[in-house]
């Protein structure tokens, strides 16, 4: 038997390691497994960061081919794709460093190796049992496919694979309409692909707000990528030549074959359950794979906990990383809190789409009356100065007590922006709050007062 810990964590994505810091800040022993080399998980090595860095630089190249002439600069941009793929792993290597460093500095044991769960109280990791009172499962999510299609990482690409390629491919077919299908279709619009997205409902970002989804269909439309909607893929085979789809109406009707160099498949995420001895030790799963949890993240099991992707939620890093927070502060013996109607979404597009709470859709299905507040920025000075005028921001509160109830963004920054409407949100604010409180000029955040003014009909600027 080897050393015991207050607490081990499987998992070193942002749920885990951010978990793993806060129980050694408050004293608790802690110990952290991860099988990768590195640490970070999925959303620091080959997710969230990577891609950002890549949709940071093709935006950065788009720019300079056909929006800098706009304001008087001339410039005619290279591609360097291996250039441009060293400053992605740059930024990889830099920020799970920064995981090591925190490591060392809050004194967490790292446990390299793949994490089993013998019994409540042991794991196993690579041979060696070690004890904890406390176990966290933070294990995260792994990419899906459509039946029948097999993910090869090299004509038809996971996520994983498309932060990978070679080189640009002519023609990309990305079967999926969601965040990730959307951002990384973005960066090879960006850099000279021909781009198709593929999506079976009848229209793109499924879940976010009527409104936002069809402004965001027409600006990508214009940008130049292809949106074939209420349509399902029966087939995709790779061969020398690229890959050969096979598609149909989503209602059903005749299928038309498609062909193209490289297939992104972005259908979604699964929770990543397997291999964790979970069913040996009792830890109960949902009908969709998760895993159960009470309102203190415990599972089936006592002193088994589990939070992330493999629970139920949005399979966000963010609300991971909160959850890894208070589970850490209840297990200290204190308390913890998550409101997750306050838990904001963001397509890291250009534009932006940013999301909290409840869209129009949800409040009209239950039977919510409230007033909508919206302002164009094209109407805003600061995205005038910027010359990037698309897009709006929509404001829901409660007829009632004109508590904010959601926000949905479409425009430039409005990642950033959606941050203001998410704390008065934590804090049961209303559209008055936000309408009566100064933001500086010019700057984009005088969008979101707008908005919030115009929920009671008077906007200054439109």
């Amino acid at each position: 038997m080897s050393e015991k810990f207050d607490v081990i964590i499987i998992g070193a994505g942002p749920g885990g390691y951010v978990a793993a810091v806060r129980c050694a800040q408050l004293g608790l022993k802690t110990a952290c497994v991860e099988k990768r080399k590195t640490l970070g998980g999925t959303c620091l090595n080959v997710g969230c960061i990577p891609s950002k860095a890549l949709l940071q630089s093709s935006e950065k190249f788009e720019d300079a081919a056909h929006h800098f002439a706009d304001i008087g600069i001339e410039a005619k941009p290279k591609l360097n794709w291996k250039k441009m793929q060293g400053f992605k792993s740059e930024v990889v290597e830099a920020n799970t460093k920064g995981i090591e460093f925190l490591f060392k500095k809050n004194k967490i044991t790292r446990l390299e190796g793949t994490g089993k769960i013998l019994s409540a109280g042991k794991v196993d990791v690579d041979g060696t049992t070690y004890e904890a009172d406390n176990i966290i499962i933070a294990t995260g999510s792994d990419v899906v496919s459509l039946p029948g299609i097999e993910i090869d990482e090299k004509k038809i690409v996971s996520s994983t694979g498309g932060l990978e390629l070679s080189d640009v491919p002519k023609d990309m077919v990305v079967i999926g309409g969601g965040v990730i299908g959307l951002e990384l279709g973005t960066v090879y619009r960006r850099l000279g692909a021909n781009v198709t997205v593929i999506e079976y409902m009848d229209q793109i970002l499924p879940g976010m707000d009527g409104e936002v989804r069809k402004e965001a269909n027409k600006l990508f439309g214009k940008q130049g990528i292809k949106f074939k909607l209420s349509s399902k893929v029966l087939e995709a085979k790779a061969g020398i030549a690229g890959v050969t789809l096979k598609v149909e109406p989503a209602a059903g009707g005749d299928a038309e074959t498609i062909k193209t160099d490289i297939v992104l498949m972005a259908v979604g995420r699964k929770p990543y359950t397997s291999g964790l001895g979970l069913e040996e030790a009792g830890v109960k799963l949902d009908d969709r794979g998760r895993i159960e949890v009470d309102e203190f993240f415990e599972t089936s099991v006592e002193g088994v906990y589990a939070i992330g992707d493999v629970i139920k939620g949005p399979m966000l890093a963010h609300k991971a990383e909160d959850e890894g927070v208070v589970l850490a502060e209840m297990l200290a013996g204190e308390s913890g809190h998550i409101d997750y109607n306050c838990i904001p979404g963001v397509v890291y597009t250009w534009p932006e789409v940013a999301a909290v709470g409840r869209t129009e859709e949800q409040l009209k299905e239950e039977g919510v009356k409230y007033n909508t507040g919206k302002f164009p920025f094209m109407a805003n000075g600061r995205a005038r100065a910027m010359n990037m005028t698309d897009g709006f921001v929509k404001i829901l509160a409660c007829a009632k007590t004109d508590r904010v109830l959601g926000a949905h963004m479409v425009g430039p920054n409005v990642g950033d922006l959606i941050s203001e409407v998410v704390t008065v949100m934590e804090f049961e604010g209303t559209a008055e709050d936000i309408a009566r409180t100064c933001h500086a000029h010019p700057t984009l955040t005088e969008v979101v007062k707008e908005a919030a003014l115009a929920v009671h009909k008077r906007p200054i600027h439109i």
